[in-house]
């Protein structure tokens, strides 16, 4: 057995209405999204950064810049690459956001489901939490988004 954690934060950005605000790789209606290079999605960049704390080969950063730079900005592009390196079986996925804006939980369903088709996992072996923090945080007072990614194989 293998644990990792990943995690990544991004700032909010409510100047840029062009780009869409993706986690999980779900589509939310707001009108705002992430300061990024790529599409800004935090929860796979944590998930990424948990998968590299497996393999020990690091994705964020040159791969995905270099990528970034051809034109692949899809963060899934970024997961899928770090898969790529982990020889060993998910068993479990959690993940905790934190975060003012959006509302995560009418979302955690379609997130999970979506997760775990790129992950090629059950869904029961995600599970997802969301949290304000009581805006103790810059997250939690809505300036950002911040994911934890916690990753066991085996």
């Amino acid at each position: 057995m293998k644990v990792a954690i990943g995690q990544d934060s991004h700032r909010i950005d409510y100047h840029q209405k062009d780009k869409k605000l993706l986690l999980g790789g779900i589509e939310f209606q707001e009108d705002y999204s992430l300061s990024a290079n790529s599409d800004g999605d935090v929860v796979l960049h944590a998930i990424t950064n948990a998968v590299s704390g497996i393999t020990g080969k690091n994705i964020l950063g040159k791969v995905a810049d270099d990528m970034c730079k051809r034109g692949i900005t899809n963060s899934e592009e970024y997961l899928k690459e770090a898969l790529k390196y982990l020889e060993e079986k998910i068993v479990h996925l959690s993940i905790s956001i934190e975060c003012l804006t959006p509302k995560i939980s009418p979302k955690i369903e379609e997130m999970r489901k979506n997760i775990a088709r790129i992950l090629q996992i059950e869904e029961s072996f995600i599970g997802i939490t969301a949290t304000t923090g009581e805006g103790l945080t810059e997250f939690g007072k809505g300036n950002g988004i911040s994911v934890f990614a916690c990753l066991t194989v085996e």
